[in-house]
């Protein structure tokens, strides 16, 4: 049986700058997700950052990127995905950098704690199981015996009622993260899934070696953040590295002022651990990108032949 967790109480206005963080619920939260690998954290949001940060999410899912048009990426089937979203809007980055958010990433992980990639998704309604029962496996394996700590922040940024993240407690930190079949999932693990429904603004923290996955069915779009904090010293494994995709963050600077130090280091500021230099991913575009393209080339050449040919005729027309 699933424990359905909904913490929020709706119209529940706070500025989280403004709240005092003891240390006392830092260190109850640290405990609980050392114990069961997730903790569903208060709120952290006022009503007047979230909806800020909810348009300029919507604003990215209007239409998928290409050249000059920003939008989300789809790489798969039921889900968009927006990068980079340090770059909309002021309440992603206090998200990132709330006093008790940083608590717990140092009460968890230690100093050497830095966020490491901070994207979102849309994911569209479905049955499948498309996301099923995994561990985020992110580390070089093959160079360590040591089970890495990393945590993700999650944030709804739409009500989940279905389709909500889903987490077996306690199954973090006990082998090294990777997919996990149905038939693995034991009856004793089955019950101690936990399924995170909630009103937008939910927002909670998991050791991403846990097993957890997206439920099923998702009955209506969803909506969420997810943030990845890990010691960027860590090898990551080849595929990672391949992709570039913990590449230092792409930051907007109007939202970067009157940080600490600590929010440097957190931030990444002159880290160039896994900065890759004239970095060029290696799988050549599809056919498809390479007609876009060429179509593209065209109506430019195009638009281009009737300038000239409309700037012919007003010199005739002159004349």
């Amino acid at each position: 049986m699933s424990n359905h967790i909904n913490p929020l109480a709706p119209g529940v206005s706070v500025n989280s700058h403004d709240l005092p963080v003891s240390k006392t619920e830092a260190d109850g939260l640290v405990e609980e997700l050392t114990k069961n690998g997730i903790v569903v954290l208060p709120q952290l949001l006022s009503e007047q950052q979230l909806r800020g940060m909810q348009k300029a999410f919507e604003v990215k899912l209007r239409r998928l990127r290409w050249n000059n048009f920003d939008g989300y990426q789809r790489t798969e089937v039921f889900r968009h995905m927006v990068e980079d979203v340090l770059l909309l809007d002021q309440g992603f980055v206090d998200v990132a950098l709330h006093p008790l958010v940083k608590q717990v990433i140092h009460g968890y992980i230690g100093d050497n704690v830095e966020l490491t990639e901070a994207k979102g998704w849309k994911s569209l309604p479905t049955n499948r199981d498309f996301h099923g029962w995994h561990g985020d496996a992110w580390y070089d394996q093959d160079e360590t015996t040591e089970i890495h700590k990393e945590i993700k922040l999650a944030m709804y940024l739409t009500d989940v009622k279905s389709g909500a993240f889903n987490f077996i407690k306690g199954s973090h930190r006990r082998q090294h993260p990777r997919p996990v079949k149905n038939y693995e999932i034991s009856g004793e693990q089955k019950s101690q899934v936990i399924e995170l429904t909630g009103p937008a603004g939910t927002a909670f923290m998991f050791d991403t070696s846990g097993i957890h996955r997206q439920g099923i069915p998702v009955l209506e779009p969803r909506q969420a953040l997810f943030y990845n904090y890990h010691d960027p010293s860590v090898p990551l494994q080849k595929e990672d590295v391949d992709y570039y995709r913990y590449h230092p963050l792409l930051l907007n600077a109007a939202f970067l002022g009157e940080l600490t130090e600590d929010d440097y280091r957190i931030l990444g500021f002159g880290n160039k651990t896994n900065y890759i230099p004239a970095f060029e991913r290696s799988l050549r575009p599809s056919a498809w990108y390479q007609s876009f393209t060429s179509l593209h080339a065209a109506q430019l050449r195009l638009k281009e032949f009737h300038v000239r040919i409309s700037d012919r005729l007003r010199l005739l027309m002159k004349k």
